[in-house]
């Protein structure tokens, strides 16, 4: 039997409530580890005691880019590295987001880099958080293929018309891709692009959803515009990833479907800001930015369901940021401190389509933080200064415990 610890007298979150002083018993059972028990402190304190929370979950990722912060610049890194040491970077990152809390991560523009990274992580052959991995299906000239230069002749795949777009995810899946992403709106990094450009047409988007859906692959759409967002409700994705200029009526659409919606305020407000960014990505970020946290407001005040999603890429958000992000969500839009660790746990969780994390449960994968502090009730605690131990997979990964 696997040797099991005891957390005694902590103060437990579980995901959704505060579940007052336990003792708190978990073991590297498995390939998941598992919380074996919750108890009632049998010796509270009357010292405000450590505070137990699960881990976080970063929806929205990009874990390979320049983790050594060399002279490459963030589009030409990819195209001077090898592939070997670019997963050696991924590897990097994702060890700093577990530092930063962040236990799971979804990689959304991934290939066979970081399918390998994730098959490396879930064998235990190295240390690091979950990693979900959805491979992108592009157009030519599209949001994903703009940031390789036009000369290079060495290009990620990209897929034009209904029948190469099936086949473009049916070898993501093939690959081993835990989803799809499709951009349909333009973006903002990818070089000559604009944001109200279109992406795909009607008849490739639903050859892209229906494929996906078909091989139990769930799709997550980039979208800036209303445009944008409106043909990814139309055509059934499952997740809309930065709705930037999201609108009321689609705000309603959203609820009534269910959908979550991964914000990413952090990275365009430092591309607006001319953070890492040259003229034309500030301007296309700026001009976002500018209508985007009214809009972002009034749709969780309608109540969307807003969750963890940085952007994270190592170069204009960092890896271990994410609870910088999680603080400025909780501003944004008002959120009391519970709310805004809900998005970063159970509910980025059910983003993700594994409800067994983001909680705290008998039975359920030991995938918790340790920390000083309340941060379900001042969101300001939740800090990588407050961590004390992180816990992945049943295993201490980072930290220290007493």
């Amino acid at each position: 039997m696997s040797e099991q610890t005891t957390l005694r007298n902590v103060r437990l979150w579980d995901g959704r409530e505060d579940r007052g002083a336990v003792d708190l018993t978990f073991a590297p059972e498995g390939r998941d580890g598992a919380v074996v028990a919750i108890e009632p402190a049998a010796d509270p304190s009357e010292s405000e005691p450590l505070s137990v929370i699960p881990g976080l979950i970063d929806t929205h990722v990009h874990l390979v880019g320049d983790a050594a912060s060399g002279s490459a610049g963030f589009l030409t890194w990819p195209l001077v590295t090898r592939p070997e040491e670019r997963v050696l970077h991924g590897l990097a990152h994702a060890q700093r987001a577990l530092a930063g809390g962040v236990t799971t991560v979804r990689d959304l523009s991934a290939d066979d880099i970081q399918f390998s990274l994730r098959r490396g992580l879930d064998a235990g052959v190295v240390t690091g958080p979950r990693v979900l991995a959805h491979g992108m299906v592009s157009m030519t000239g599209g949001h994903g293929d703009l940031f390789t230069p036009p000369a290079v002749a060495d290009r990620p795949p990209v897929a034009d018309g209904p029948d190469a777009c099936r086949a473009l995810v049916r070898h993501w899946a093939r690959a081993g891709a835990d989803g799809i992403k499709i951009a349909t709106s333009g973006g903002v990094l990818s070089v000559g692009d604009k944001a109200a450009w279109r992406n795909h047409t009607s008849a490739e988007i639903a050859a892209i959803v229906d494929e996906a859906h078909a091989l139990g692959m769930p799709v997550a759409a980039h979208a800036h515009t209303a445009e944008g967002i409106d043909v990814a409700l139309d055509h059934g994705v499952d997740s809309i990833e930065h709705a930037t200029l999201l609108e009321e009526a689609q705000a309603r659409r959203i609820v009534d479907a269910g959908l979550t919606v991964a914000p990413t305020l952090l990275i365009n407000d430092r591309i607006a800001a001319g953070a890492g960014a040259n003229a034309e990505q500030a301007g296309k970020a700026a001009e976002l930015v500018e209508r985007r946290d009214a809009l972002l407001r009034a749709a969780a005040d309608l109540g969307v369901d807003f969750v963890l999603g940085t952007d994270a890429n190592g170069f204009h958000v960092r890896f271990g940021e994410q609870m910088d992000e999680v603080r400025t969500m909780a501003r944004i839009f008002g959120w009391s401190a519970e709310r805004a660790l809900q998005a970063a746990t159970s509910r980025a969780a059910r983003a993700i389509r594994r409800a067994d994390l983001g909680r705290v449960a008998v039975g359920g994968p030991a995938d918790l933080l340790v920390l000083r502090g309340r941060p379900w009730e001042r969101i300001e605690d939740l800090a990588p200064s407050a961590i004390v131990a992180v816990i992945a997979r049943g295993r201490v990964a980072h930290g220290a415990l007493a």
